[in-house]
This record gives structure tokens, sequence and C-alpha cells, in this order.
């Protein structure tokens, strides 16, 4: 998702920084975030933490698509997450959880955050 920049925004690098269906984690406050520049130009930003392991690499895991959801799969236990919601789509037999998802703004070359939507907030 791109939006315009605007003040409440954190800068946390730019598109030079990225590769593509490569994960870069950032730290935004005293919160991980993993980052993924997808082929379409498109930037997504979700939790750095895996909900099943509690361990922070998701930046880590492996990018790639479920019908047209990106998507990326934790590098721990394989569970498959939609980039663009957070919502676990492979639980692997396991309860339900959700990544934080971050709204990604583009200003220019540089890569900005917004705070997430009160919806993913209380998420992993």
């Amino acid at each position: 998702m791109t939006l315009l920049a605007d003040a409440t925004t954190t800068a946390v690098c730019t598109i030079g920084d990225l590769e593509v269906e490569r994960g870069r984690a950032a730290l935004v406050g005293d919160r991980q975030v993993a980052l993924f520049l997808l082929r379409d130009g498109t930037v997504h930003a979700v939790s750095n933490l895996d909900p099943y392991s509690g361990a922070h690499v998701i930046s880590r895991g492996i990018v790639g698509t479920r019908g047209d959801a990106p998507t990326i799969a934790s590098p721990m236990h394989k569970q498959v997450f939609d980039l663009r919601t957070g919502e676990c789509l492979d639980t692997q037999g396991k309860p339900p959880h959700a990544l934080t998802v971050w709204r990604v703004v583009l200003r220019g070359e540089k890569v900005h955050l917004l705070p997430p939507s009160d919806a993913s907030a209380g998420e992993c």
C-alpha cells in the first residue's frame, strides 16, 4: 500500500536499501518491523515477531503468493501470512494468529511507515 507521507510517518529506509523479495528488519520505536519489496514495486511492512515461535524472524521468511495475495512464510514453523492483512493463511494446525501490519508511505526514494491501524495494533 502506498499513501502520501505526512508528519505522523517514520522514515525507515530507502527503496535502494531493499532487495526484491528479500526481507529487511527495521526498529520502529521498540518494535521490530519486517519490510518487503515485491517485484511489482510495492513495499509491505509487518511485525518481525513470529507469533508461533516468539522469535523475531519474519524478515528471514520466504516471499510467495497465494492466489493474488502476496505472502511471507515463517522460516521457523512455515506458517504463511498475507502481507496485505497480516492474516495467517496456513496455521499448520495451530490456533490462528496475525501479524501487525504497518501502512507504507513512499516519498521519493524514502520508505516511511504509519503507525499500525487499531485493528492490528494488538496483534504480534
